[in-house]
């Protein structure tokens, strides 16, 4: 009698188990037909990389645009992380939260062919865009020999309420003033940079906390001298007809590497990374080209996006995006106390 009961109970736990296994087994693959992306690309864009990627995989993308919450819900959801991948934000987000012990390494099938300024030599995250920020004049208003050449030039006093610029709300204008800063801070000549912004900021007539409205003060020569990530300053060329004539600076131009990747603890690892090798394809980079205007990393895909990606040349600024992970956030707090309209004070 005890063994036929022992016996039943045995059959009963590996029922049990069996059982457990296999809805565990079925779990696992259902979770695996979707991924969940944190993003700070649009909407429009988003869906559009979502849509391919379902067609192609038949896994189910789950996207939020997050825009500047991203860092901070990704920080949040450590011990128990919500989303499998992050797609978009400087790499100097990427960086620090890589620092926090927030991703984990992957290298995509594409990472050989890119640059190493576009990516964490870890494998921690990639760059999918790349966003140069560069001087640009309206030539109508300003000859080309009497243009700046760099941007030490924007101090110069002949520049006065010349310049309008975006303020520092905008992530291509912290980037900029931070990689100035950086400039001086390399050589051990920080307060110097200071004062080169206060000498700039004493030329500029106004701050905007929109692009279109920086780009319209232009348009109706209310002043002549600005910055502004490349494909805005085409698309002002190209459809909204402005006279603007783009300058390579000598010391180069800050350019902003836009990134993806795989959230540590990622509860669908696999489509996560099937995800991070898609979005990043020269297949979907020029795509992304050609529909939106975004800049690829991958040498492939430029060759495949609108001419002027290949043809406007740029210097690239030598900018330590690690190191200005760290110090950004505490100098655009001074630009923005001590900096910006500071020169009005003296006019």
């Amino acid at each position: 009698m005890f063994k036929s009961k022992t016996g039943l109970i045995l059959i009963a736990l590996c029922v049990i188990v069996l059982i457990g296994f296999g809805v565990s087994k079925i779990t696992n693959q259902e979770e695996e037909k979707r991924v969940v992306v944190y993003s700070t690309h649009g909407e429009t864009m988003l869906a559009l990389v979502a849509d391919e990627f379902e067609k192609e995989t038949g896994i189910k993308v789950d996207y939020i645009n997050l825009k500047g919450e991203l860092a901070d819900r990704v920080r949040a959801e450590k011990a128990n992380p919500q989303s499998d991948v992050m797609y978009g934000a400087p790499s100097s987000v990427f960086i620090e939260l890589k620092s926090e012990d927030l991703f984990a390494p992957y290298f995509t099938s594409w990472a050989d062919s890119i640059n190493p300024l576009f990516k964490d030599a870890e494998g921690y995250w990639i760059g999918t865009i790349q966003t140069p920020v560069v001087l640009f004049y309206n030539r109508d208003m300003i000859p080309k020999d009497e243009a700046p050449t760099d941007w030490s030039d924007l101090a110069d006093p002949k520049y006065q309420d010349m310049l309008v610029f975006r303020n520092a709300l905008s992530s291509s204008a912290r980037a900029t003033y931070s990689s100035l800063l950086q400039q001086y801070e390399k050589k051990g000549e920080l307060e110097k940079g200071w004062h080169f912004l206060k000498a700039v900021d004493a030329n500029t007539k106004r701050y905007f906390g929109s692009g279109s409205l920086q780009f319209q003060s232009i348009g109706r020569k209310e002043a002549a001298i600005s910055f502004s990530v490349l494909s805005s300053i085409v698309d002002n060329i190209n459809k909204n007809g402005l006279p603007l004539e783009i300058i390579n600076a000598k010391s180069g131009s800050p350019v902003i590497t836009d990134g993806i990747a795989l959230i540590k603890g990622a509860r669908h690892p696999k489509a996560a990374k099937a995800f991070i090798d898609f979005a990043g394809s020269v297949r979907i980079q020029s795509l992304l080209a050609n529909e939106f205007s975004r800049l690829p990393t991958h040498p492939e895909a430029i060759a495949k996006s609108p001419k002027w990606m290949s043809e406007i040349e740029f210097n690239i600024m030598d900018v330590d995006w690690g190191a200005l992970s760290k110090s950004q956030s505490g100098w655009m707090q001074k630009w923005d106390s001590e900096v910006k309209d500071s020169g009005k004070d003296n006019k």
